[in-house]
């Protein structure tokens, strides 16, 4: 583990001199459909992608390439009218039983009624960490910036550069951090109704399928990783910017100023205060700062 750990900060410290030229994702080149590939499509060059849900089937897409560490975006337009008992979901994600995972989840709704941004993480296959939220503005309208930053120190969630939640790294007082996998990008949209809308009371109207979503101008600047003994293929604009970020140490006044409004009037569960769920036995992170 303490080779492991030492390789990571050499292969970091070597990659602040790395430039590279910033090129944004294509769905052609760097995605493939991993299940429902006929209710997709591809268009605008790569640049834009529709998942499809109807009666016969959902659809999902994965990177092809994992990650460990970086910043990655997609722009996503959720689907309008009566989605009710649908959910689309992006997300990063390693395999296995003890996997990692880093999740936006957004929970269809009827007519007229918001949805619900749902976020959890998985350390090492222990989840149970959701927030959930109300959007403070209609995802159906137009395209929004859904953005996951993850490096050593943070994970950052952020909603049009906006950040509602942030998980630190405090594994040296033994609270799990996704560290040591590498990651892959999914998105799906699926039958959810068991459980999504009213926790399963509503349930997907299908004279309004097909239900469609859209993805945009997917974009990591991230590192590839092939593997805890290779050596990671950075591919940023500029590595010594992205390591030194104010982002990836601490929130600045302005953005601390955000995450609590948003957090203070749109958050509507929090697992942190949710004491009987978890019989008053809460997550050691839930009484460390998180900003």
């Amino acid at each position: 583990m303490a080779s492991f750990k030492a390789l990571i900060a050499v292969v970091f410290i070597s990659a602040l001199a790395f430039q590279s030229c910033l090129v944004h994702g294509n769905f052609y080149n760097d995605m493939y459909f991993n299940w429902g590939g006929k209710h997709s499509f591809i268009f605008g060059n790569g640049d834009d992608l529709n998942l499809v849900l109807d009666k016969t089937s959902g659809s999902g897409v994965q990177s092809k390439k994992a990650y460990l560490f970086g910043s990655i975006e997609m722009l996503i337009k959720l689907v309008p009218g009566n989605s009710a008992g649908t959910v689309t979901a992006y997300y990063l994600s390693s395999t296995g039983d003890y996997h990692d995972e880093i999740d936006f989840e957004f929970l269809g709704n009827s007519s007229g009624q918001p949805y619900t941004m749902h976020t959890n993480i998985f350390t090492q296959g222990k989840g149970n960490r959701e927030q959930q939220f109300k959007l403070w503005f209609d995802p159906t309208a137009d395209f929004h910036n859904y953005t996951i930053h993850w490096n050593p120190t943070a994970v950052v969630w952020y909603v049009d550069s906006i950040p509602i939640r942030v998980f630190r790294n405090y594994e040296s007082e033994g609270i799990g951090y996704p560290n040591q996998q590498g990651m892959q990008v999914y998105s799906s949209l699926w039958n959810a109704d068991n459980w999504a809308t009213r926790g399963g009371l509503v349930k997907i109207d299908w004279t309004c399928a097909p239900f469609k979503a859209g993805l945009r101008k997917f974009n990591a600047r991230a590192c590839k990783w092939n593997g805890p003994v290779s050596i990671f293929q950075c591919a940023f604009p500029s590595v010594a910017n992205w390591w030194t970020s104010p982002v990836y140490k601490q929130l600045n006044w302005d953005q601390q100023g955000k995450l609590k409004w948003v957090r203070d009037n749109y958050m509507i569960y929090n697992y942190c205060t949710d004491y009987k769920r978890f019989n008053g036995q809460m997550a050691p992170e839930c009484s460390k700062p998180q900003y």
